[in-house]
């Protein structure tokens, strides 16, 4: 079973060079320090910002350099600082070429739910809704399971919706899934330790299984 840091570090493998990538809050965050030194990705932030670098270290922390979700950030040499306006315009353009965002619930088509959940109060979507619309590549960093234990891979989801049919891969503390474009959960990997029957009852959305599964390398 992986812990976050093992979550984002199976992601880092699925950016390729010369990507723009979005990482949204949480376990994607951490995304940033996995990408491996031979491959060239730009970051970028959706509060204008390209270029984004690794998390400062303790003590180096600079209160102006934040992003999206507020958490400080470094810059790299070369980066570019804009509006959010004009962030937007790149994004809604499709100039981003893979977003990694959380979520709460995932279905079995692809529609994501990682904004609300009803009678809690929340500042808003922020770019949530922009970034799954117009990203060309859409992986899913997400916990298999809540905390009661139910699964969070679903066939419909049940919590307010963020983007329909968008999802294409998901990576959680079990495993590493396609969602297909008929529908339903192609098990790619199992996380190491993991087995074939523990992901079958974490998935309440249809799980698709070709053949033998191999284990991750992380």
């Amino acid at each position: 079973m992986l812990d976050k840091e093992g979550i984002a570090k199976r992601i880092a493998k699925e950016i390729k060079d010369g990507y723009y990538v979005n990482l949204g809050i949480g376990i994607p965050t951490l995304v940033a320090n996995y990408i491996p030194d031979e491959v060239d990705v730009i970051l970028q932030s959706e509060n204008g910002l390209l270029g984004m670098g690794l998390f400062p270290f303790e003590g180096e922390e600079d209160p102006d350099t934040i992003n999206a979700g507020k958490q400080t950030i470094t810059r790299l040499p070369g980066s570019a600082v804009f509006d959010s306006a004009l962030s937007f315009g790149m994004i809604r353009a499709k100039k981003v070429n893979l977003t990694i965002l959380g979520a709460m619930e995932v279905s079995e088509n692809g529609d994501i739910a990682n904004w609300k959940i009803p009678g809690k109060m929340v500042k808003g979507m922020g770019g949530a809704m922009d970034l799954v619309a117009s990203a060309e590549n859409i992986i899913v960093a997400m916990q298999h399971v809540n905390k009661a234990g139910e699964s969070k891979l679903l066939p419909n989801c049940t919590l307010p919706l963020t983007g329909v049919n968008c999802v294409k891969k998901i990576v959680t503390e079990l495993a590493v899934l396609d969602v297909l474009p008929q529908g339903g959960f192609r098990l790619v990997e199992r996380a190491p330790g993991v087995t074939v029957e523990e992901i079958k009852k974490a998935t309440a959305g249809k799980l698709i299984i070709d053949g033998e599964v191999p284990e991750m390398v992380i």
